[in-house]
């Protein structure tokens, strides 16, 4: 069995900090060994080393490197005060006859696109709404445009929403449950890496980016929040996980409860 040297993990940290602004600290050793060392046998590589040789020459291959160390966990209506938030102080302030936009910046696996899909098509009805879904993994987002989740998953869903958005699955998928087709179709989703300039994308009144800045480090974590401000809508939102801060970072945000920010009218500082 390979063992992950030192230098061979400064040597997939540098990758992932290249590519997604990532930092892997030493503690992550035995999550790194662990995730790419199958990868090794399958290619029949003898080394880390020679593996990360392979990575810098192959871009897909290097593509399976990020999917795999990137930590995807998450569930649907996860830190649920969010969601109480849109459902009770933005959704009421929203403009009747203007497109109300949601990017879900970190969607992992669609849990939290789509419910935040479900909110809104309770609360806003056939007014007009859409959401973007974007994450760096290509693996997860593939299993996102399924909308197709184990059923012990659905259990954080309230019970309303569990009746109206999702189909619980028969025969051959039993013990899984599916995305209503018409509430997928509302989610558009895109690989976008935020450690680089954003695609044409436009602005969005809701932005949710959480428990993601907490592997960047102050920087990178500047860097995203520029790039995430410019993408918000004057007097839209951001959230980010609980365990998480702006403090320190030089933009036009202003926290309204914890984890919650809104960007000023203006586009300034207040």
């Amino acid at each position: 069995m390979n063992t992950l040297t030192d230098t061979e993990l400064a040597g997939f940290s540098k990758l992932m900090f290249d590519a997604a602004g990532i930092t892997l600290a030493a503690s992550k050793k035995a999550l790194v060994s662990g995730r790419l060392g199958r990868r090794l046998q399958l290619l029949g590589c003898a080394s880390f080393t020679e593996y990360l040789g392979h990575l810098q020459r192959n871009a897909h291959e290097r593509q399976q490197a990020i999917d795999l160390l990137t930590t995807n966990e998450t569930y649907f209506f996860r830190e649920p005060r969010h969601f109480s938030f849109l459902a009770e102080q933005i959704i009421p302030k929203v403009e009747p006859d203007r497109t109300f936009r949601v990017w879900s910046a970190a969607c992992s696996s669609g849990e939290e696109p789509y419910s935040v899909a479900m909110v809104l098509a309770e609360r806003l009805g056939q007014r007009p709404w859409e959401i973007l879904a974007s994450d760096i993994s290509t693996r997860v987002l593939e299993q996102a445009r399924l909308g197709v989740y184990p059923i012990e998953r659905a259990e954080k869903i309230p019970l309303p929403h569990l009746k109206s958005f999702c189909l619980k699955g028969r025969g051959a998928q039993e013990g899984q449950f599916a995305i209503q087709e018409a509430l997928r179709g509302r989610v558009t989703f895109r690989s976008i890496n935020l450690n680089t300039p954003l695609p044409e994308i436009g602005q969005f009144d809701l932005i949710f980016l959480r428990n993601v800045m907490i592997y960047f480090n102050t920087e990178t974590k500047r860097q995203v929040c520029m790039r995430l401000v410019q993408a918000l809508r004057p007097g839209g939102h951001l959230c980010i996980g609980h365990s998480e801060s702006l403090n320190g970072l030089d933009s036009s945000l202003r926290m309204v409860q914890p984890a919650v920010y809104r960007k000023d009218d203006e586009g300034v500082r207040a």
